[in-house]
């Protein structure tokens, strides 16, 4: 009989491509790890995996079970969930995952004010990339996630939760004068600084600056918006900053920043969740208390994928 073991292992060896590297996320050794696999092939009769040098890739039949994996772990997850939505709101265990250009801005506002009001809620926070919040809220590994919206071809529930617009960060001597309202064509595309492949941050960006060739910007790269602000800083280019975090960010004379005129570049900030979890009360809860920590007013309907 198949076991959620085998398929928790199975799932983990696929998000990874490495037998050491799932073995030591699921907190196993490597050859039990193996083991699993293997019986779990015999069980279906059929090989899920080509073990190539330093790399696993799913076969093609691999690829079907990995798909009907997600949805039994996610599944089960929820079954979990069900039964804890029958405690007080916002009370037990929530994994709540959340990009790295929201993080360091929205939950130092948003924590105090949850432990207060809740403070039977035991929260788990993980901070990651956009595609691997959108695996790991697949298979239950997370409860929700905050993150920029919309989220294409992903099976999630979604609520916007606010709108946060960009700003032209410059060097301070850069011959624009402070208080102008930045233009597209204002932003030198030959020393555009951004985050690295895989940030959603660096994509918006570009969208914006209506770029055809990624190769026009300038190499200079950073896993985080305060590398980057650094690099602005000492005069080696200029980046799009999100307001959420400008406060934070930008507490150097030698960066100035300049708004956008108006349609402004921004991005929505909401949460996602599946659309079976049973914990829409919880979601829709935590929704208002960011949005109250943060000060905005209104709060949309969620989404549902049809």
């Amino acid at each position: 009989m198949i076991t959620l073991r085998q398929l928790r292992y199975f799932d983990a060896l696929l998000r990874h491509r490495h037998f050491g590297r799932a073995a030591e996320a699921c907190n196993v050794s490597q050859p039990a790890l193996s083991m699993q696999i293997r019986d779990l092939e015999k069980l279906l009769g059929a090989a899920l995996v080509e073990r190539r040098i330093g790399q696993v890739v799913p076969t093609e039949i691999g690829a079907v079970v990995a798909r009907r994996t997600e949805a039994i772990l996610g599944a089960v997850h929820d079954l979990t969930a069900l039964a804890q939505s029958a405690r007080r709101p916002l009370s037990g265990s929530l994994r709540l995952g959340v990009i790295p250009s929201l993080a360091p801005y929205v939950l130092p506002r948003v924590l105090p004010r949850l432990q207060e009001s809740h403070p039977d809620l035991r929260l788990e926070v993980h901070e990651t990339q956009t595609k691997a919040l959108l695996s790991e809220l697949a298979i239950g590994a997370l409860d929700t996630a905050m993150l920029a919206l919309p989220v294409e071809d992903a099976d999630v529930a979604t609520l916007p939760l606010f709108e946060d617009p960009f700003l032209l960060a410059l060097p301070a001597a850069d011959p624009l004068p402070a208080g102008t309202r930045a233009l597209a064509t204002h932003v030198d595309q030959r020393r555009l600084i951004l985050l690295e492949e895989g940030h959603c941050l660096r994509d918006q960006a570009l969208a914006y600056c209506t770029m055809a060739r990624r190769d026009s910007v300038t190499g200079l790269g950073a896993s985080s918006l305060a590398t980057v602000m650094q690099l602005v800083a000492n005069n080696y280019g200029v980046t799009l900053v999100p307001e959420i975090a400008s406060d934070t960010e930008v507490r150097d004379d030698r960066v100035k920043l300049l708004r956008f005129a108006a349609p402004e570049p921004k991005r929505t900030i909401g949460l996602a969740w599946r659309p079976t979890s049973p914990r829409i009360e919880d979601f829709l809860l935590l929704a208002r208390l960011v949005t109250d920590a943060l000060g905005v007013t209104t709060l949309p309907q969620p989404h549902f994928p049809p």
